[in-house]
């Protein structure tokens, strides 16, 4: 029997006429739609799960939190082109956004939340990542120094000023701990805020015109794995830069005892092809030294039987996961900004993220949340609160 030589031709020309019939593309656009949209639901579920666990997670943890809102809004626009997948689009988008509304740093509550008038007694505390205290970047990369930083830390007025990166950057140093240049500026504060206790533990440095009880560093070297537990070399002249990422300070308020975290905790992973081991080695650092970090804090804070007050520089946004790791018993304050995004980071680059923060216990109460521009000194805004004791209200 010989074979029709027409019949091969005809059956490899058939699906190029199914794929040219009339309104072929616009069938191709509703699948690309779809998958796009069903794509994005599940990589946001898969962020909720992974993020915070592993350094591998870090190109997409960086990214701005907005961004769990903005990308179902604007597939959302692309749902008339879906059909006959509208509805369907449509679904996985609004769940997708209902996923992604409480990590990405939307605070909606600034619509109608009205703080609590502050009773007398309330103190004001301010919360800055001063950038390499008073060396200046913004236009001698650090070469330089900022000749009103004193006077622009007295003008934020504050009761308690918690205060992060009290030290320089030697930024031609070869490696990243020879950075860490250790300062000392106490003749100077004592000079310019008379009638301040000042304590220093790390890189923190806290100023207090409340009695101070006590201080200490939180030492993270117990929750780092075995192979970082060392200070490095570099570092052995100032073991404290390596060792502590948090302050804690006692300060004595109408007769009680208030705890102050002062908190600066170490840069995620950032590099984002870790093809070369010491780029995985530098992932794995960041994210142990991250985790060590929260770890310590959330350790003393429950052992701690006093109300307590967190100033930090967490290094977090609000779509990261690792904030699974603070202690159920901290209250974030971000419904008392008045600001339906708030940022602190980056001041002169792209305001998206905020990685600043201020929590406390629930017998805390804030009555005025404050993000202040740091007048070209930092590239973080300073935090300004005013708080109570619920047992002093």
């Amino acid at each position: 029997m010989i074979a029709d030589q027409n019949v091969l031709p005809r059956v490899a020309a058939e699906p190029r006429r199914r794929l040219l019939r009339p309104g072929w593309w616009r069938r191709a656009v509703a699948r690309a739609a779809f998958a796009t949209a069903a794509g994005w639901l599940l990589l946001l579920t898969a962020h909720l799960v992974v993020s915070g666990r592993t350094w591998r997670w870090a190109p997409i943890d960086l990214m701005p939190p907005i961004l769990l809102l903005a990308v179902p809004a604007a597939l959302l626009l692309a749902v008339p082109l879906a059909r006959p997948y509208r509805w369907r689009m449509a679904v996985v988008l609004v769940a997708a956004a209902a996923l992604g509304a409480g990590s990405s740093g939307v605070n909606p509550a600034a619509l109608w939340h009205d703080p609590p008038p502050a009773p007398p007694g309330a103190i004001t505390v301010v919360s800055w990542n001063t950038e390499f205290w008073d060396q200046e970047f913004r236009t001698t990369g650090g070469r330089g120094f900022e000749p009103d930083f004193y006077r622009h830390l007295r003008d934020l007025d504050a009761d308690v000023y918690l205060l992060k990166e009290y030290l320089y950057l030697d930024d031609a140093a070869p490696t990243v701990h020879e950075k860490a240049v250790r300062i000392d500026k106490l003749a100077r504060l004592r000079e310019e805020f008379r009638g301040y206790e000042i304590v220093m533990d790390g890189e923190q440095i806290t100023l207090s015109r409340l009695p101070v009880v006590r201080h200490a560093g939180l030492d993270i070297r117990p929750w780092l794995p075995p192979d970082l537990r060392e200070v490095p070399a570099a570092l052995r002249a100032f073991p404290s830069s390596y060792t502590v990422e948090t302050q804690r300070v006692d300060v004595r308020v109408d007769g009680a005892v208030l705890s102050f975290y002062n908190t600066h905790v170490h840069q995620p992973p950032h590099e984002m092809l870790p093809l070369r081991a010491e780029q995985r080695a530098a992932n794995r650092y960041n994210h142990s030294r991250r985790v060590a970090s929260f770890r310590a804090l959330g350790a003393d804070v429950a052992a701690n039987p006093n109300p307590v007050v967190v100033g930090a520089d967490l290094n977090t946004s609000p779509a990261m996961g690792i904030l699974r790791e603070l202690p159920d018993r901290l209250v974030d304050h971000t419904a008392a900004i008045p600001s339906l995004y708030p940022w602190t980071w980056m001041v002169g680059g792209y305001p998206v993220w905020r990685i600043d923060w201020v929590l406390s216990t629930p017998d805390v109460a804030v009555h005025r949340y404050e993000l202040l521009d740091p007048a070209g000194m930092s590239d973080h805004r300073a935090l300004r609160v005013v708080l109570s004791t619920k047992r002093s209200t």
